[in-house]
């Protein structure tokens, strides 16, 4: 049950990834964000009490606590840069070096939770490595009109940095929602979750005196955001429905959940009409079977 928890995980990150980026082409990246972390709040908490999970709040052990708050501060920044470079950058190569959080996670799994991957899952991520440099494709290839305006040849450091960020942060989020979750019902364990990513969001948002800047977005770019807000929803309790299985492997979950940079690579060629080199297309056929060496 667990696999298809994390497969579904992937389709709705992936469809997340084409909502955010119609709905922050007008608006602020943090605020975007902000907005968007309270649809996902609402759809988290609805679960909560579906189940009900909602007594067990006080049961929750302090150490538990500690994990989920810096599972949520961790997703607040992750965010954060992620959506910073959807607005800089082309959709499916922000994607593809978000998922070299992969890459990322093994190391912090293997260093903090014991986990030994075989010479099929280092094999993986040599190839998740390789075709995640092969979609960045050449800074000539990359000289196209990006939606933050200028264009991709020069904004190209700031999103790459910001997808870079992004995938660190992710990596880390992946590791202390592992350590957060033994201990409270995965459901609950996101809401809660969800309330820091919130706190945390708006805090930024304050801190740069975006607020007034609400009132000015249209209706199409509100859309968007709620729709992508509900699909965050929708993966993040997937992901951690599946990571809060005992026989779930962290090393095996995120992987499935990376890929949703298929899915997310379609949608973009579909509804934003983004299209890949060969370069950038082998680099995807290299970092699907990377993806899926991990499962081996």
């Amino acid at each position: 049950m667990w696999i298809v928890l994390a497969f579904l995980s992937a389709l709705f990150a992936g469809a997340t990834a084409i909502l955010a980026k119609c709905g922050i082409q007008k608006v602020n990246s943090n605020v975007a964000t902000a907005l968007r972390t309270g649809v996902v709040l609402i759809f988290s908490w609805l679960m909560v009490f579906l189940v009900g999970s909602q007594d067990t709040v006080t049961e929750i052990p302090p150490k538990t606590l500690i994990f989920l708050v810096l599972s949520g501060l961790s997703t607040g920044a992750s965010w954060l840069f992620y959506f910073r470079a959807l607005q800089l950058g082309k959709v499916a190569k922000v994607a593809a070096v978000d998922k070299f959080s992969t890459v990322l996670t093994m190391l912090l799994a293997m260093l903090f939770l014991r986990e030994r991957p075989g010479i099929w899952q280092l094999a993986g991520v040599v190839l998740i490595a390789a075709g995640t440099f092969l979609m960045l494709e050449r800074p000539a290839q990359d000289a196209q009109t990006s939606a933050g305006g200028g264009t991709q040849k020069s904004a190209k450091p700031q999103w790459l940095i910001c997808a870079l960020l992004s995938a660190l942060f992710a990596s880390l989020t992946a590791i202390f929602g592992r350590i957060g979750i033994t201990d409270v019902e995965s459901n609950l364990g996101t809401a809660l979750r969800t309330i820091v990513v919130l706190v945390f969001a708006w805090g930024i948002v304050f801190a740069q005196h975006r607020q007034r800047e609400i009132r000015l977005i249209d209706r199409k770019s509100w859309v968007f955001l709620l729709l992508s807000g509900l699909t965050t929803g929708a993966s993040w309790l997937c992901y951690y429905g599946a990571l809060h299985d005992p026989q779930a492997l962290t090393s095996v979950v995120v992987p499935i959940d990376k890929l949703s940079v298929v899915v997310t690579v379609i949608f973009s060629r579909i509804f934003l009409k983004e299209s890949l080199s060969r370069r950038a297309a082998f680099g995807l056929v290299l970092l699907v079977a990377g993806t899926l060496l991990q499962l081996l």
